[in-house]
């Protein structure tokens, strides 16, 4: 019997999908449950499970192509049914005397792992387990997750093995059956380089676009495009603040297990202050500005070859205890590529944390569909007068703020900057976790 397989949706706001990469090809069998294609939203990536076990009779959907959600991209007949034969396909010309290519550009295949006990290292429902991102961090490293051993729950394969496998050694990888592609040496100038990727870019090549990146490229420029982005900043003392998150971080990772950064105290401000502005918290339509009841802060993660904005829901409802350990949660899945497409939908306004990279000045892009984003940068003692014209020492931090212009005007901006500003600088009961 014959099944038809649909694009996916990937989120209840999804409408379309685009097939980033085949994992099987045309008369390849699948398992149930195995992945056999990578789909991606303007929310998330993620690998389509087989929901039968069977032969790929047919690829609809070509690799970059937008469908949508409910239409059909491919069929897998399963197994005991008739296989009809894939269709045809036209022929590709044959280059005549075609001399094999360099061995520095041939593709890197990953050698199969040794084995253990006569078989692979990491079983079938190993391998099922691991997750899109992880497979895609493999895939852009060409590590074998065959041969790496897992660190998580119940051996699950995270990314920082992925990572610590790319970086190991030959002699290491044969003692662990983690195996990787051989380090070669050093390219004399002139010779063909390396495989080039975003987050391991090679001088002189082109690093390929992944689906990731082109859905990025173009949500920034259809912000830049759309909305008509205006930047503002004010300068906070935040000393009394940075003394009290020192004195309570120990405690509170001990307690909670997640770490006490500024992140949660500017998050729980922006909040407050987002309240006393509704407008900052509102997007522009054609019929009007539509002032948002919710508020649906998007926090700006940054990894090794993506950007994501997870959204912890109706921020106004936790406390600076709670939006830590939200916050704590949504980071780590970020980085272990757990992610939803939930996850990552419905944020009203996004807060960026650029001082953790050492930043002091920035002027972020908006997030498609929301009227602000802020910023906070890093924090730097420097002199600074102070009451009755004295001059002392004070940890301080730049606020950068970007806005539409359609929904905000510079008044609104800056009165809501001054009330953070006020909020940030003063300790008080608000302060209390």
């Amino acid at each position: 019997m014959a099944t038809t397989i649909t694009m996916p949706q990937l989120g209840e706001t999804v409408t379309e999908g685009t097939v980033a990469q085949w994992l099987k090809k045309v008369g390849d069998s699948i398992d149930k449950y195995e992945p056999f294609v990578e789909v991606s939203t303007d929310k998330v990536n993620a690998e389509v499970p087989s929901p039968v076990t069977g032969v790929l009779r047919e690829i609809i959907a070509k690799e970059g192509e937008t469908v949508p959600t409910g239409a059909p991209i491919a069929i897998i007949d399963e197994v005991g049914a008739a296989v009809s034969a894939p269709a045809p396909q036209a022929a590709a010309p044959v280059p005549q005397a075609a001399a094999p290519a360099p061995a520095a550009a041939r593709p890197f295949t990953p050698a199969r792992p040794a084995s253990r006990n006569g078989g692979a290292l990491n079983p079938p429902e190993v391998l099922r387990r691991v997750s899109p991102a992880v497979r895609r961090l493999a895939r852009e490293h060409q590590v074998d997750l065959t041969g790496v051993r897992g660190s998580g729950d119940h051996g699950r394969i995270t990314a920082n093995d992925v990572l610590a496998a790319s970086r190991e050694g030959p002699a290491a990888a044969m003692a662990t059956g983690i195996l990787r592609e051989p380090v070669a040496p050093q390219a004399p100038p002139g010779a063909a380089p390396g495989r080039s990727t975003y987050d391991r870019p090679v001088p002189g090549t082109l690093v390929p676009l992944t689906q990731a990146r082109k859905i990025i490229a173009q949500r920034m420029v259809e912000s830049k495009h759309t909305a008509p982005h205006a930047w503002t900043m004010v300068e906070v003392d935040v000393t009394d603040l940075w003394n009290l998150r020192r004195r309570e971080k120990d405690a509170f990772q001990r307690e909670k297990g997640y770490a006490l950064t500024l992140l949660p105290f500017f998050m729980h401000a922006v909040v407050q202050s987002l309240k006393k502005f509704p407008l900052m918290n509102a997007r522009f339509t054609d019929e009007g500005i539509q002032v948002l009841k919710e508020i649906h802060l998007g926090i700006a993660v940054a990894l090794n070859a993506n950007l994501m904005v997870p959204v912890i829901r109706n921020a106004d409802n936790y406390s600076i205890a709670g939006l830590a350990v939200e916050a704590g949660k949504l980071i780590e899945r970020a980085r272990g590529g757990k992610l939803s497409a939930d996850d990552l939908s419905g944020g009203t306004f996004t807060v960026n944390n650029t001082g953790a990279n050492g930043s002091v000045l920035s002027t972020p892009i908006l997030n498609g569909g929301q009227a602000g984003i802020v910023t906070m940068e890093a924090v730097v003692k420097r002199p600074v007068v102070v009451d009755d014209d004295k001059i002392a020492i004070r940890s301080m931090m730049n606020v950068c703020l970007s806005l539409d212009h359609r929904v905000v005007d510079g008044a609104i901006a800056s009165a809501f900057l001054v009330d953070l500003k006020k909020r940030l600088g003063t300790v008080g009961p608000s302060g209390a976790l």
